[in-house]
């Protein structure tokens, strides 16, 4: 009978298989198998997910010089050592990947650190059919609004959205961006959020068909969360673990009970 190699398959079979594995074995281990596997990470295709979230590190001048976390250590100082880089910043590496994905890129999550204004206004250029994005305000030095409205005009496509803030402000503005631009979407997250009448009316007015809702360690008011379990029958998970401004009891959570996943620990009155 006769043997088979792996680098001889097809590569659409390669890319199917690469597109799985994720970042770190696409960029340090696939491509230096043979020529044949090389080829196929090159595929569009093989960088749908970008995650960023598995490299945490502090710029310096926008370079690496210090990280968090222990796998993102071994991760980046491996790059730069298979590649021959003395150094690189965290936008160029983010550039890099987006363009291998040459506008295939559907779910994309960027780190909170070493990613600008411009890193980010250029991946969502290049990313036009995402449809699960998460990223911090944290990145933005100047008022955020008019480039996450931006964003979302863009990004008509997208499904769940995740906003990452310790002090999300213009919230109501931003869900009113959504449901008019984004019809697809089933899922929003916005922890550490403030949801007064304002931002409970915008969700329940643009979002009422919205599934999933993530607002943990918010501080919400009783009445509105009232209002949201109210207006939004059709959410299947609801988050306000770690919220404040309200208690949990028998009346809530049969207000809720329509809901598949309530999830409410460590809520604080």
């Amino acid at each position: 009978m006769e043997r088979r190699m792996w680098e001889d398959l097809p590569e659409y079979c390669l890319v199917n298989v690469f597109r799985r594995v994720g970042m770190e074995t696409l960029l340090l281990d696939v491509p230096f198998v043979c020529k044949s596997w090389y080829k196929a990470t090159l595929n569009p295709l093989c960088w749908e997910r970008l995650d960023f979230y598995d490299i945490m590190f502090v710029p310096k001048d926008d370079c690496f010089y210090r990280f968090y976390d222990v796998d993102g250590v071994r991760m980046v100082h491996k790059l730069m050592d298979e590649y021959g880089i003395k150094e690189f910043s965290a936008g160029s590496m983010i550039k890099f990947l987006v363009n291998r994905s040459n506008g295939k890129c559907t779910v994309l999550n960027l780190p909170a650190d070493g990613c600008k204004e411009e890193v980010f206004k250029f991946v969502i250029d290049k990313c036009p059919a995402l449809r699960c994005l998460s990223f911090s305000c944290d990145l933005f030095k100047t008022n955020y609004l008019p480039i996450i409205q931006e964003l979302i005009e863009k990004c008509k496509y997208l499904e769940f959205l995740t906003i990452l803030d310790f002090k999300v402000s213009n919230l109501k503005e931003i869900v009113a961006k959504i449901g008019l631009n984004c019809k697809n979407l089933w899922g929003f997250a916005a922890p550490f959020a403030y949801i007064g009448e304002e931002e409970a009316a915008a969700i329940v007015t643009t979002l009422p068909h919205i599934s999933y809702l993530i607002l943990k360690h918010s501080l919400i008011d009783r009445k509105y969360l009232v209002e949201i379990l109210h207006g939004c029958k059709r959410l299947f998970h609801l988050d306000v673990s770690n919220c404040s401004g309200f208690k949990i009891d028998d009346k809530l959570l049969k207000l809720a009970s329509h809901i598949h996943t309530f999830k409410y620990e460590g809520v604080i009155d």
